[in-house]
């Protein structure tokens, strides 16, 4: 179990002079914590200002750069062995970053798990349903939430993957899918969370694609197979049928069926080979 005073709290922020002072205000009452970082990914709204009032370390972007970038700035400048990060909108309550904290130590990452009702709006809730869905078949484990900004892991382990994390907001999706494949102990707990204050950056149609590509790439790196097989096994079977198809009714096997038949081949052997190379980067690991 972690203690506060070992955990550097990591605030994201973009423009939220709204909410941050009130989140940081709240954060530090409820427990003595190592330290608030938060980083201002150069916003324009007096963002810094509030925060640094509020009582937390400010650490300012020149520009805008993401999300993903904010946190790896966080990472990189917090100096506690744990870290919580903690969306700076007004979403999360210090209560279950507190829940969320001391199940540390037993466990490597500690993910905030809304609830399927706490997503606004129908597209968001049926997108981040169909993210959870696509991250537990591919990981072979349940995520009831892929993309919850509210996490908390050892710092070491979140800097072994840092090299992962991309810069826009993909960075709750490839922590999760990375602590899960390279075996750390992974856990969900539930939490309650308030409508965000402001207006959010992410939006279904702009950035449900980029979620995607982030869950592949991700999968690709930990378990090719579960990428290739499915696909292999696609193109086989249409192959297949299309082939005997067209021996019943046209008495000989066309082009496109020999051309699917060696693309499932050759797709199996691409994954095979990767999941090769993939297990004997992860058993070279110190």
């Amino acid at each position: 179990m972690a203690n506060p005073n070992q955990v550097s709290v990591v605030l994201p922020a973009f423009n939220e002079a709204a909410a941050v002072g009130a989140v940081v205000a709240s954060l530090i009452q409820a427990a003595p914590w190592h330290e608030v970082l938060v980083i201002d990914d150069g916003s324009v709204d007096g963002t810094a200002e509030a925060a640094r009032q509020a009582g937390a370390q400010v650490i300012r972007h020149p520009y805008n750069k993401g999300n993903g970038a904010s946190v790896k700035t966080g990472i990189r400048h917090a100096t506690g062995e744990f870290i919580l990060i903690v969306d700076a909108d007004g979403q999360h309550q210090p209560a279950d970053a507190l829940r969320i904290v001391a199940r540390l130590g037993e466990y490597d990452l500690v993910v905030g798990a809304r609830g399927a009702d706490m997503h606004a709006g129908w597209r968001r809730r049926a997108g981040n349903g169909f993210l959870n869905w696509l991250a537990s078949y591919l990981t072979g484990r349940p995520i009831p939430d892929l993309t919850s900004g509210l996490r908390a892991a050892s710092r070491e382990g979140l800097r072994e993957f840092l090299h992962l994390l991309p810069n826009g907001f993909s960075t709750p999706t490839t922590t999760t899918l990375a602590f899960v494949k390279a075996g750390y102990n992974v856990a969900f707990e539930p939490i309650d969370a308030k409508p965000r204050i402001g207006t959010s950056k992410i939006h279904v149609a702009r950035d449900g694609g980029k979620f995607v590509l982030i869950i592949v790439r991700v999968m690709t790196i930990f378990s090719p197979l579960r990428v290739f097989l499915p696909v292999a096994g696609g193109a086989f079977a249409l192959g297949a049928v299309y082939g005997a198809w067209t021996i019943a009714t046209q008495r000989h096997v066309t082009n496109s069926s020999v051309l699917l038949i060696v693309l499932a081949v050759l797709l199996f052997a691409v994954g095979l080979v990767s999941e090769q190379i993939a297990t004997l980067r992860f058993d070279g690991r110190k």
